[in-house]
């Protein structure tokens, strides 16, 4: 009882130390928000929001975080006119690490890859 018990923690501690160092190890990633806004948030916390254009001749996929290993929990046609809500860096598609959170009636993200702003840049979340 002894041994399975010391190997217990051993275990639990040995988890707990890699998600750390994962954690760490991915900082971009991790400080980055992958729940969206509230949206019922008073006006004066309310993000500003930019335009931006789908570019994707195929479409935009849109996750649930700002990188390919997430869901995908939508698509938005060539040419959608989308609402930005702000950047983060994210993984890096076809050398650009930039990802938006979008709010076009739900909230996900879209890698800035396949967008072109309209108007000003958005800001960082």
């Amino acid at each position: 009882m002894f041994l399975q018990s010391t190997f217990s923690k051993l275990a639990v501690t040995a988890a707990t130390g890699a998600l750390a160092l994962a954690t760490a190890a991915t900082p971009a990633l991790a400080a980055t928000p992958t729940a969206a806004p509230e949206k019922n948030a008073s006006t004066k916390a309310e993000a500003p929001r930019y335009k931006g254009r789908v570019i994707a001749k195929s479409g935009l996929l849109i996750r649930s975080g700002p990188s390919q290993k997430h869901k995908v929990v939508g698509a938005l046609p060539h040419g959608t006119v989308v609402n930005i809500v702000c950047k983060v860096n994210g993984q890096n598609i076809d050398g650009n690490p930039r990802w938006y959170l979008l709010s076009n009636g739900k909230w996900a993200w879209g890698a800035a890859r396949y967008i072109v702003n309209i108007g000003a840049a958005p800001h960082w979340c």
